[in-house]
């Protein structure tokens, strides 16, 4: 499934969407070109969780914590030399307890995402500068939430 976000308004629609959507032990694998909007994504997404904390890229730290309606666990992943290093902080914890988590650059650990990932691929509009092009990937049990919500908001 594929969508097109025409502006930044709209990307923050569709983030604020997905927060109110996710649920306990949710995953989005965030992929796609380097400036498309995976960490402004990101921050529609926890806004939607009511985290009013300042988000940003964990790129150093792997790893950010948020509270929020449900806890939110950041990765960001494209500083990793291997998947080891994400074994060594304990992954499996952060994936397997009670909050959600966004991972960007989720395709640089594939053996390590859950089946049950949404996955979304963001890529840079190819005329203008606002618009990207969001390809969706999911399993069935993401089928009628992501149906539901792409309705509500017009997509």
């Amino acid at each position: 499934m594929e969508i097109i976000i025409k502006s930044e308004k709209q990307m923050e629609r569709f983030g604020l969407a997905l927060g109110h959507l996710l649920e306990i032990g949710d995953i989005v694998g965030l992929t796609g070109d380097l400036g498309a909007g995976k960490t402004t994504l990101t921050k529609a997404i926890a806004r939607g969780m009511g985290i009013n904390e300042h988000i940003t890229s964990p790129t150093f730290t792997i790893v950010n914590e948020y509270e929020g309606r449900l806890p939110l666990y950041h990765f960001d992943v494209y500083r990793l030399n291997d998947e080891e290093e994400l074994h060594e902080i304990g992954y499996e914890e952060y994936f397997f307890s009670k909050a959600a988590c966004v991972v960007e650059w989720a395709n640089l650990i594939p053996n390590l995402m859950p089946e049950e990932t949404l996955w979304l691929d963001l890529r840079l509009g190819t005329e203008d500068p606002e618009e990207r092009c969001i390809h969706l990937k999911f399993e069935n049990h993401w089928k009628m939430r992501v149906e539901n919500m792409l309705k509500e908001l017009a997509l």
